[in-house]
């Protein structure tokens, strides 16, 4: 006898079936399947949720670029190099009179009796001030502070003798008030920002005595049998690592202000000039290299301001390089050109309008700006080139006389 199924009870034995093979299957399985889902299987996500997400990922984010790692090392070398080549600089060229533009001599501007600068009447910038009037004790302590300048150059103990070379700086350099400039200004202020930062980790000598210790560590270690030679707590954590966040951020927040002070210094001076009816018209860069204060070089001031074009050129375009230079640092080509080009503009102030220590204030922190793999690759290629230009071993005489009969062997077994 044969059973007969209806249509619509073999459509729902067939739809039971395929049913409980989609729950027999495993979870990855039934993930890959492409079925269509409806619109009341997708999730709301409510738009504060999506905004606080977003807000939490940001935070994230800067917290790792903040405490995650030193930032701008090379760039942090180099500007406390040029820092202190800077103060060096400006000691050495000043240094033959000394007296007439801040000692004894200087006492007819009536800056000894009564300074005009707020500073000395400070008891911790008042050093200067108080043996000014005695030479021998002056030109001392002005050696004193040239010395501090060389130790900070080479980067030894940078984090003790920075302060003190501040506090002595601006006790010399406000001596006399006219002497100085917006050079000065900006000067000190990088320095204080310099304080937090760590800027002997590349091409200094704490960097190299910090090599050496962790050298000799990495040998007490591996010859400490029993642990009892790791410098670590009961975790194995390194001592003094927990708190290494601190000094990461104290660092990175130095370059940030750092950035900050010189996209201001750059963006308040562009839009003054532009204000200017002679940078508007560009013929600005011809005044002040045909005065006597400003053209040091009256030979090469002709040069440049010998055809007009070329005069609104470097007018127009140190408006423009200034103005445009905050904004140029967010693009990697855009911001190989804006250096390059802000370069250019401080080496011309430094070469035609006598302010090389101005200049070369500006160019050092602008180092921060250039990441470390670019220095890096550069310190690399110098180093290649120094190994292939250095002068080779000279051979002996007998080694020389040892070559020479190899080569006649050599070249009478060929024959």
């Amino acid at each position: 006898m044969k059973t007969e199924i209806r249509t619509d009870e073999a459509d729902a034995a067939s739809v039971k079936t395929d049913s409980a093979k989609i729950d027999s299957t495993d979870p990855e399985d039934a993930s890959t399947t492409s079925a269509p889902i409806g619109p009341t299987n997708t999730e709301f996500v409510p738009l504060s949720a999506q905004v606080c997400t977003a807000i939490a990922r940001g935070w994230d984010r800067l917290e790792a670029l903040l405490t995650g790692r030193y930032h701008a090392t090379y760039g942090l070398a180099v500007t406390r190099i040029l820092i202190g080549l800077t103060g060096l600089g400006l000691i050495l060229t000043n240094f033959n009179a000394r007296h007439y533009a801040f000692g004894v001599g200087n006492a007819w501007s009536g800056e000894i009796a009564d300074p005009k600068s707020d500073f000395p009447n400070i008891w911790l910038f008042s050093l200067f001030h108080q043996v000014v009037t005695v030479p021998p004790l002056f030109t001392a302590m002005m050696i004193g502070l040239a010395v501090l300048a060389i130790v900070i150059t080479l980067g030894w103990h940078t984090r003790i003798v920075l302060p003190f070379y501040l506090v002595l700086w601006v006790s010399f350099i406000e001596l006399n008030d006219g002497a100085g400039d917006q050079g000065d200004n900006a000067y000190r202020m990088f320095m204080i920002a310099l304080l937090f930062a760590d800027t002997t980790r590349r091409w200094s000598l704490d960097a190299r005595r910090r090599t050496r210790r962790s050298r000799r560590a990495h040998v007490v270690d591996h010859a400490a049998i029993d642990g009892v030679g790791t410098d670590s707590d009961s975790r194995g954590t390194p001592v003094g690592s927990q708190w290494r966040w601190v000094l990461i951020t104290a660092n990175n927040l130095a370059i940030v202000v750092l950035a900050f002070q010189v996209c201001a210094i750059y963006m308040s001076g562009g839009l003054y000039k532009a204000g200017g009816a002679a940078w508007q018209h560009g013929f600005a860069v011809y005044n002040p290299l045909q005065t006597q204060q400003f053209g040091t070089w009256p030979v090469l001031s002709d040069l440049v301001t010998a055809w007009g074009p070329m005069v609104v050129v470097i007018s127009w375009a140190s408006v423009l390089f200034q103005c445009a230079f905050p904004f140029m640092l967010f693009n990697r080509w855009t911001r190989t050109a804006g250096l390059l080009g802000i370069l250019s503009f401080h080496l011309g102030i430094a070469l035609l309008m006598g302010l090389p220590w101005f200049s070369l204030t500006m160019i050092a922190v602008d180092a921060i700006f250039i990441r470390d793999r670019s220095f890096a690759a550069l310190s690399v290629c110098l180093r290649g080139w120094w190994r292939s230009t250095a002068p080779r071993p000279v051979p002996s005489t007998r080694e020389a006389d040892l070559l020479e009969r190899a080569e006649i062997l050599a070249q009478s077994g060929t024959t």
